[in-house]
C-alpha cells in the first residue's frame, strides 16, 4: 500500500475512533491538500478512490488537473487559497468548490463569470475569525452583509464558512466562534481544521477538513 493511502486511512480511522468515543455520527469530507505536489504523488489516492483535493494556486492546478479531471469525472477540486479577480474565470472552469470568497468585488466577479460559463459552483465565505490584519477573509461583524449580498442579490450557492485560525491562540475558540456564526445564518457546512487540529475542528462542527502534510508529508 502506498504511504499516502496509508496516511489517509490513518486519518479516517482517527476520525472514526473519535466519533465512536463521542458517540456521534457526523459526515466529514477530507480534502487532500495537494498543492506543490506532483501528480505522481497524488495518483495513488485517485486510484484508491479518493475524490476531494485542494489547491491554492489556479495556474498550478490547471497544469496538474485538467487531464486528470477529464479522465476521472467524479473528482472534486477545491480552491482553498486566495483567489485573485483575474483568475476567476479559469478557477470556475476547473474547480468545483471555492473556499475563499471574502469580498463584494470577488463575489460579483464570480457571479458574472458563472453566468458567462453557465456553471455554478459551491462556495464558502472565508471569515477572518481572529481579525488578523495580514489574513484574508471578511471580518465577523461584516459577514451577514456579505452573505446577504451573495445570496439575495447575486444568487451564489453559498454552502458554508471557512477559516484559518490564528497560530497564536487556541484554535478551539476560533472554531467555536465559526460554528456560532454559521448557525446564526443557518449554514450547514464548515471548512476548518488542518493537519494539526482537524479533530478539534470536528469537535466544533467542521464538515470539511483540509489535510496536507498528514497525508503527503512535509513540503520541500
Amino acid at each position: 500500500m502506498d504511504i499516502v493511502v496509508k496516511n489517509l486511512l490513518d486519518i479516517k480511522n482517527n476520525i472514526k475512533a473519535h466519533f465512536n468515543e463521542l458517540n456521534i455520527n457526523n459526515k466529514v469530507k477530507i480534502i487532500a491538500v495537494s498543492k506543490t505536489f506532483e501528480i505522481d504523488k497524488i495518483l495513488p489516492l485517485i486510484n484508491f478512490g479518493h475524490l476531494d483535493f485542494g489547491e491554492n494556486k489556479v495556474q498550478e492546478a490547471i497544469k496538474k488537473w485538467i487531464d486528470i479531471k477529464n479522465k476521472y469525472k467524479d473528482i472534486k477540486l477545491h480552491m482553498i487559497g486566495n483567489l485573485q479577480s483575474n483568475k476567476v474565470k479559469q478557477a470556475i472552469k476547473l474547480f468545483d468548490y471555492i473556499h475563499s470568497l471574502s469580498s463584494d468585488k470577488l463575489a460579483k466577479k464570480i457571479a458574472n463569470e458563472q453566468l458567462s460559463l453557465d456553471k455554478k459552483i459551491k462556495i464558502f465565505i472565508q471569515v477572518n475569525i481572529d481579525s488578523e490584519e495580514q489574513k484574508n477573509g471578511v471580518y465577523p461583524n461584516e459577514l451577514y452583509d456579505l452573505y446577504n449580498y451573495c445570496t439575495a442579490e447575486l444568487k451564489l450557492d453559498i454552502i458554508g464558512l471557512m477559516c484559518i485560525p490564528s497560530t497564536k491562540s487556541d484554535p478551539k475558540k476560533s472554531f467555536f466562534k465559526m460554528k456560532s456564526l454559521a448557525d446564526k445564518i443557518n449554514l450547514k457546512e464548515l471548512s476548518m481544521g488542518m493537519s494539526s487540529d482537524y479533530l478539534e475542528a470536528i469537535n466544533q462542527g467542521s464538515t470539511f477538513i483540509r489535510v496536507g502534510s498528514k497525508i503527503f508529508g512535509d513540503r520541500g
